[in-house]
């Protein structure tokens, strides 16, 4: 019979994209995959290729009786996933951070189960930080691991971060720098955390460029619901080709077309950017724990894939003058590419499930 791999993860799209990205690999070599998260996974599991989906109890702590509320929620999720891995023959648990993770990876811990975390962020979350010195192996998706206990940091196999198939699918292609006089296309993307201020910055920002540069710009940015309307008018004013949407579901299509991105650092968008081999902009959101997204964009900056903008000091004039620097050179957009494509891992996937293999032994 097929071997089962429980892949654990948070209800974000940050945590349940990589896992399914790792859960479609294993089902190629012959895997059968249970997802187990809490209720807010939902959301990400419609399309997730899983036989079982298990609702785990657990919940974050804040305060004195938050912190017994969720030991509480968390203990009953230890036991219903013991129960679940009893029955289903668990092979090995894959946790990919997360609150809702820790019950799954608990409990297979106190069950002897073979156990991997994989860590999106350049910074140990506090759920894989807790957990990360009990399970057999820790993967991580950039070569720095801040926060990482010693003996964790020394036994961490950097192995990318796991990217949906039509987005790896783009590494093959090849970037074109916009011809002379010919179009430009930015894609502008934001998390749901932060996103308004790239909604209320970036269209004025574009807006203010020089009018033979703005008029050649084609421009798909995600907003959310209430900045949509005051986004749209600003690109119709400035005479700007603009789609504005809460969300796109063709996003690879978008990223092999585009020539520039602006958004945010999370690490699911940076493995893109770089799997994508594009240009950005990159805005680090100044609330992320630990400081990660100003770290996930670092190997992207030291490799001359992007130029990076400290939300604290943003301005629509300062993001103006750095769109118009790059814009206004095709060769610096080619060279930015070049950077970008060097420190991708468009095999993350793969790799991630030769260690899940080895672990489950």
């Amino acid at each position: 019979m097929s071997k089962l791999c429980v892949v654990a993860a948070g209800g974000t799209g940050g945590h349940m994209f990589p896992a399914e990205a790792l859960a479609r690999e294993l089902i190629g070599r012959g895997w059968r995959v249970v997802l187990a998260s809490d209720h807010r996974g939902e959301v990400y599991a419609h399309g997730f290729p899983a036989e079982e989906r298990l609702s785990l109890d657990a919940a974050t702590a804040s305060g004195p009786l938050g912190m017994i509320k969720a030991g509480s929620a968390i203990f009953r999720g230890v036991m219903q996933a013991r129960a679940a891995f009893d029955r289903l023959g668990a092979d090995v648990v894959v946790g990919f951070g997360g609150y809702p993770s820790a019950p799954a990876l608990v409990a297979a811990i106190t069950q002897g189960r073979p156990t991997l975390i994989h860590e999106q962020n350049a910074v140990l979350g506090r759920t894989n930080r807790i957990l990360a010195p009990y399970v057999k192996e820790v993967a991580s998706s950039f070569p720095t691991l801040e926060h990482a206990p010693a003996r964790v940091q020394g036994r961490a196999h950097v192995v990318g971060s796991p990217v949906r198939a039509d987005i790896r699918a783009v590494f093959d292609g090849a970037y074109a720098p916009p011809a002379e006089d010919g179009p430009i296309r930015v894609l502008v993307t934001g998390g749901s955390q932060g996103a308004r201020l790239l909604a209320e910055t970036t269209p004025k920002a574009l807006a203010a460029l020089p009018d033979a540069l703005r008029r050649r710009l084609i421009v798909h940015q995600q907003a959310r619901p209430e900045s949509m309307d005051e986004a749209r008018q600003t690109y119709l004013e400035a005479g700007i080709e603009a789609e504005v949407a809460p969300f796109f579901r063709d996003m690879a299509s978008r990223l092999s077309a585009s020539h520039l991105v602006i958004g945010r650092s999370g690490a699911s968008t940076c493995a893109e950017l770089a799997v994508c081999a594009l240009p950005s902009v990159l805005i680090p959101l100044k609330i992320a724990t630990d400081d990660h997204q100003r770290l996930n964009a670092k190997a992207l900056v030291d490799a001359g894939a992007a130029e990076v903008l400290i939300e604290d000091m943003l301005t629509v004039e300062r993001l103006a003058v750095t769109l118009q620097q790059i814009l206004s050179d095709p060769a610096r957009l080619a060279t930015m590419s070049a950077g970008a494509r060097s420190v991708a891992i468009p095999d993350a996937a793969a790799r991630l499930a030769d260690l899940t293999e080895r672990v489950a032994g």
